[in-house]
């Protein structure tokens, strides 16, 4: 018969992990844990992808909740793209301009004189008609150009995401697999 199985004694090393601080329980641990239930590295870099080009949908206020319906919709990372979202204000009202411009060449139409202070003076000051009736082809032309560009720029940032969160998430199961 085999002898009963016997427990270390206390003189077998065993690897003690460090305690975990305050920092890392109450706040670092349930983010991170938020941000990467349930989801894989692949569906990360498209919701950053999808994200990053929702976010800069070329109409001021919609970009908070096309973020949300999309995301719910395809069953997304929703923290991811709300931060997105906010991160990428700045170049949502760079961007503007950008598919404006993009989209007069699109379209084959003149220039029209514009300006990022001055579409959110108008936006502040006028009626939503009056933007309407001043901007509107603005509109057309900027929601032009960010529909025929999105598919290119969710392609191409997915595929610079992917192999880096693929790494990023071989690294950590290592790491987790190397400490239990």
């Amino acid at each position: 018969m085999n002898p009963p199985p016997t427990l270390p004694s206390s003189s077998a090393a065993l690897p003690v992990p460090s305690p975990r601080s305050f920092w890392q329980r109450r706040f670092k641990d349930p983010v991170l844990s938020l941000l990467t239930q349930g989801v894989t590295p692949d569906t990360m870099a498209f919701t950053f992808a999808l994200g990053t080009g929702l976010s800069l949908f070329p109409f001021f206020g919609f970009t908070t909740l096309l973020n949300a319906v999309v995301g719910v919709w395809l069953r997304l990372n929703q923290p991811l793209l709300q931060t997105l979202n906010y991160v990428l204000s700045p170049v949502h009202l760079a961007m503007i301009l950008v598919y404006v411009r993009l989209g007069e060449w699109i379209w084959r139409d003149p220039p029209l004189p514009l300006s990022v202070p001055v579409l959110l003076q108008s936006f502040r000051e006028q009626t939503f008609l009056e933007f309407l009736q001043r901007f509107g082809w603005a509109g057309i032309h900027a929601f032009t150009a960010w529909a025929v560009t999105l598919p290119f720029l969710v392609i191409g940032l997915r595929a610079l995401a992917r192999p880096i969160l693929r790494r990023a998430a071989r690294t950590l199961a290592a790491r987790r697999s190397a400490h239990p």
